[in-house]
């Protein structure tokens, strides 16, 4: 699904991704975790085309075609989706329209989906304006659910999340990520950045990734990750790393 290759970026003539290599199957879930500012928010965007993000060397190559060059919607139509750490607020467009816009979707379909999420009383309020935290994380994930990408980056979908909510999320992001289908069957893949570890709560991940300033240090099961990290802070993936 995805393979990123020898990835260096700068964002404001400063390198902040050295050398990244990952390699992401059809139907894999990987999760990424990191200290605050060592690049994994650039990371996705970089993925996603973002512009300030200047690819210097390497490849990120999805569904066997490269993709460093193309534009966001060109990636977008391509299947691949984002939800973001912090989403922008857009006043005077609609939620309903914005959706509206980016599928093919019916007025119906698009309502039973709010519904789905219970934000069907929001499609015809200002993108994210005014909502609270819960309330925009829902509205990321309708945007994905109308999208329905082969491939998901999802940037903290834990941060401003109260339980009731993040349990509503964490169900609906699973269904996303197909996970009550065999993964021999399985279309859909996710790159998941996490701080709590909390969407562990809600499916399986294949595998799990530490980076740490702008480099990947470490792979293994996410979980155990998360566990030595808890216990014993980032500090250990370095010191593992040089052991």
């Amino acid at each position: 699904m995805l393979d990123i290759s020898d990835l260096h970026v700068e964002v404001d003539g400063i390198e902040k991704l050295h050398d990244i290599n990952l390699h992401i199957g059809q139907g894999e879930t990987h999760i990424l975790m990191g200290p605050n500012g060592s690049g994994k928010s650039t990371l996705l965007k970089a993925v996603m085309g973002f512009g300030g993000y200047k690819i210097t060397s390497g490849s990120i190559v999805f569904k066997g075609k490269e993709i460093i060059g193309m534009p966001i919607h060109e990636r977008a139509h391509l299947g691949i989706g984002m939800m973001f750490q912090h989403p922008p607020t857009i006043s005077g467009l609609k939620l309903g329209k914005l959706l509206a816009a980016t599928s093919h979707l019916g007025s119906d379909a698009i309502e039973a989906l709010a519904q789905s999420v219970n934000m069907e009383k929001f499609l015809t309020r200002d993108t994210n304006v005014g909502f609270s935290g819960g309330e925009i994380k829902r509205s990321e994930v309708l945007q994905l659910k109308v999208q329905q990408p082969d491939f998901l980056m999802l940037d903290e979908p834990e941060s401003g999340v109260d339980l009731e909510n993040m349990n509503l999320m964490g169900k609906e992001i699973a269904g996303l990520l197909e996970k009550d289908v065999h993964i021999v069957n399985r279309r859909k893949s996710g790159l998941i950045i996490t701080h709590t570890g909390y969407i562990l709560d809600y499916l399986e991940a294949d595998q799990g990734h530490v980076l740490i300033d702008g480099r990947i240090r470490c792979h293994g099961n996410p979980r155990e990750i998360l566990r030595a990290v808890k216990d014993k802070g980032y500090g250990e993936c370095l010191r593992c790393q040089q052991m």
